[in-house]
């Protein structure tokens, strides 16, 4: 029987969210394995208790204090458990850093998930938000994942079709919200370097960097880390969750009458019409490097909003919706939050 862990008590979580917000946990407790966390969840405390599992906290807009109990998840472990000519499945703990776990299978010399370098937060984290960028998704890699269920404290796996994947979206934030809780993530990468250097700046980056020829899946994944840098900044530096609105998706018809009052409209091709950068409508509406005392807008990235120092969550709620309100009335385009807010 594994021993229960601690429980503590009006915890600061001012440690465990990006935006540095000074907010405490009624209750709080870590768990490093399904045991403990099966331990956990039989407490009385903590079944009466809202819960809250807490990764790397760089998702989450705390707008007061947490009236609950947050469960950090810290299961820990990065392995190929098979292996093929083509490909490897490699499974990592949930709380393991999704960062450190595209570094550990470049050291592997597996690709596929190196244009999603430098994403804050946890692996078991990634496929409940569905995470992409430079032109991948975790939906392309992903196998399986293994998660815990609230209710009876049995372990489920999870295939890619039952994860009901969507553009920033899963099956976890839907109708499952609440009920599962991510032990372990699979993916199948390959072993043959597949490179994808189609979407943004990745290409006129690596030739920065002098890298031409035939860029390796570690080029791509320094070419990604630099551009994120250059245009993200640094949580350590300035409290923030990087992009704080998805990129909407409009239908081709009203991304044409824009596109004839807007000449400069950037948008993507998606199935069902096109998807537009949030962060240029948000610059557009003349939000870029707008500072509110202690909190504000980026002024390198309008889709980032930040804490300067000393902000409360609900300041940067309100602008937020300030922001929503404006795209809307100018684009009539209706932006949605990628943070969670609570």
């Amino acid at each position: 029987m594994a021993s229960a862990p601690t429980l503590e008590h009006n915890v600061s979580l001012r440690p465990y969210n990006t935006f540095g917000l000074d907010v405490k946990a009624r209750l709080f407790a870590r768990f490093a394995s399904p045991d403990e966390l099966r331990a956990l969840l039989a407490m009385p405390e903590v079944q009466q208790a809202e819960k809250l599992i807490l990764g790397g906290g760089s998702n989450l807009l705390f707008t007061q204090d947490f009236d609950g109990v947050v469960l950090k998840n810290e299961i820990r472990g990065l392995e190929i458990i098979s292996q093929d000519e083509d490909s490897a499945l490699v499974r990592a703990g949930a709380g393991e850093s999704w960062h450190g776990m595209v570094q550990y299978t470049l050291d592997q010399e597996l690709s596929g998930i190196e244009n999603l370098s430098l994403i804050p937060g946890t692996v078991g984290a990634a496929p409940l938000q569905n995470i992409g960028a430079y032109g991948a998704e975790l939906q392309d890699t992903f196998e399986q994942l293994e998660a815990l269920e609230v209710r009876t404290g049995q372990l489920r796996t999870f295939s890619r079709e039952e994860c009901g994947f969507g553009y920033r979206e899963s099956v976890f934030k839907g109708p499952l919200k609440n009920q599962y809780i991510v032990t372990s993530v699979v993916l199948r990468l390959h072993r043959q370097a597949r490179i994808n250097v189609s979407y943004g700046a990745i290409q006129t980056t690596l030739e920065d960097l002098g890298i031409g020829g035939e860029p390796t899946p570690r080029d791509v994944s320094e070419a990604v880390m630099h551009i994120r840098r250059s245009k993200l900044p640094d949580p350590a530096q300035i409290g923030n969750a990087g992009s704080f609105f998805k990129n909407p998706e409009i239908s081709q018809q009203k991304y044409d009458e824009l596109k004839a009052r807007y000449a400069d409209l950037p948008g993507y091709p998606v199935p069902g019409g096109v998807k537009v950068p949030a962060g240029w409508l948000i610059e557009q509406c003349g939000w870029k490097g707008q500072r509110r005392g202690a909190h504000g807008v980026h002024d390198r990235q309008a889709l980032v909003l930040v804490n300067h120092g000393g902000a409360q969550g609900s300041d940067i709620r309100d602008l937020a919706q300030e922001i929503i309100a404006s795209v809307r009335e100018k684009f009539g385009i209706e932006l949605h939050p990628e943070v969670n807010i609570l």
